[in-house]
């Protein structure tokens, strides 16, 4: 019998079955997909032959636990580190600005990168930054108030105005938090703010792959799992734990066939895992509150053009619909794209957009591109693709602090990792790692002790 079944080949999933393969355990990752990957997964793009991922995820140099799995399967080869973060941010008419961090110790490096930011008067900035240190210490003496607080709750208290917010707050929450400032949690912004830009000048470096997520790290993981004697099962949908008492004796998959376990981590989503418990389960105090935990959307539009339209590898748009612009040639310089005008446009909290038709969307973003980068209206759009994740991340809305579950459950031998474990983050690559090898550090604590079958 193998030591664990880990339900879920994403992030979460497969940091787990690493560090349990690493430990001597044998395990199984069993995927609905035809793929490893989860929510964060690549492809190539038949048309142009481009490698596209299915949202822009980016790392930063904060992400230790992250940075420290793909290292372990061999994939740090594949990333590269901008050390000097350099955000820019246009105003309509392509008006430009850059945060750019200062070449000086953290978090002084930020400081610097405020004092030189344009789109705010000098006097803006010294209030951004006070703010930014009574934030700090609001998360160290009132962390209860923070947590009961939206983002733009925090900036009333704060008394930031719409300069402000528009031009420096609201980027940094989207981006961090993937929501709408006026339903996102102001303890998860300080949180992300605190680790990756008041901290450590490394620990704001923003880390992009080479290659495909796929190729990033679903491959190498998978290389290692079987390595130790393990297996990965994809096109396997579990539609249920087989539960006797206190224990999962087993999942049963859509075929009817069952795989047998000493123990369990469900690494899906929380209305995936509610579908595979009955209805008594689902009545547990811990498990009834995750059918309150609310999802967000995210759209990312690809386009091809027939030049290119800017020089950065990564754009913000302040006051459009779109919100980030990422310039693939750019990030992928050294991997060759065939086009030389391949963008990445990214829209958080989507709810307005999920559901309007493809060509209404990138309509949209191509006027967003031609307002803020004038000259990209001579370029030639050559291709688009849409993708819509409708339940992308959990939505980090305040009351999910109390939400969240831990990695245990009250069924001895059943765990859970994901994104939306509680970790203290929201719900961004580094949770969902986190969360993972948190599991498996509780199965392998309890593993000796559950006796072998005869």
């Amino acid at each position: 019998m193998i030591d664990a079944a880990i339900v879920g080949g994403g992030f979460a999933g497969l940091s787990a079955a690493v560090a349990l393969a690493d430990r001597g355990l044998r395990v199984a990752v069993v995927e609905a997909k035809p793929s490893l990957g989860g929510r964060a997964f690549s492809f190539v793009d038949e048309e142009s032959g481009d490698f596209v991922d299915n949202g822009q995820h980016v790392l930063m140099g904060c992400y230790s636990e992250t940075l420290d799995f793909l290292r372990r399967i061999g994939s740090s080869k594949h990333l590269v580190f901008h050390e000097d973060l350099e955000i820019e941010l246009l105003v309509r008419g392509g008006a430009s600005a850059k945060l750019r961090t200062a070449k000086m110790p953290g978090p002084l490096h930020m400081s610097g990168a405020l004092l030189r930011y344009r789109h705010l008067t000098m006097a803006e900035r010294m209030r951004v930054m006070t703010a930014g240190i009574r934030m700090l210490a609001m998360r160290s003496r009132q962390p209860e108030r923070l947590q009961r607080m939206t983002v733009a709750e925090l900036m009333d208290a704060l008394g930031q105005g719409t300069r402000a917010r528009e031009s420096f707050w609201y980027p940094l929450s989207i981006a961090t938090l993937n929501d709408e400032p006026q339903v996102s949690s102001a303890a998860l912004l300080a949180e992300v703010l605190k680790r990756a830009f008041f901290a450590r000048r490394s620990d704001s470096a923003f880390v992009y792959s080479r290659v495909g997520l796929s190729d990033l790290y679903c491959t190498g993981a998978q290389r290692v799992i079987e390595e130790n004697g393990g297996s990965v099962m994809t096109r396997n949908t579990v539609e249920s734990f087989e539960i006797e008492n206190t224990r999962v004796g087993a999942v049963r998959f859509r075929d009817g066939s069952r795989l047998e376990a000493r123990n369990f981590i469900c690494a899906t989503q929380p209305d995936r895992l509610l579908r595979m418990l009955d209805s008594n389960r689902r009545g547990d105090p811990l498990f009834a509150k995750l059918s309150r935990l609310d999802t967000s959307p995210i759209v990312c539009i690809h386009a091809w053009f027939d030049r290119e339209v800017t020089d950065s590898a990564f754009v913000g748009f302040v006051g459009t619909t779109t919100q980030w612009l990422f310039n693939k040639r750019k990030i992928f310089a050294e991997r060759g794209e065939r086009h030389p005008g391949y963008l990445s446009f990214v829209i958080s909290g989507a709810r307005k957009l999920v559901d309007l038709p493809n060509d209404q969307i990138v309509t949209i973003v191509t006027n967003d591109l031609h307002a803020m980068i004038p000259q990209s209206r001579d370029a030639k759009v050559l291709r688009t693709l849409v993708i819509k994740e409708k339940n992308a991340t959990m939505a980090p809305a305040p009351d999910t602090f109390q939400l969240r579950p831990g990695v245990r459950t009250p069924i001895a031998n059943l765990f859970l990792a994901g994104d939306w474990i509680q970790t203290g983050l929201p719900a961004t690559i580094e949770s969902a790692v986190i969360a993972g090898r948190a599991a498996a550090v509780a199965v392998a604590s309890q593993t000796t002790a559950v006796p072998a079958a005869a």
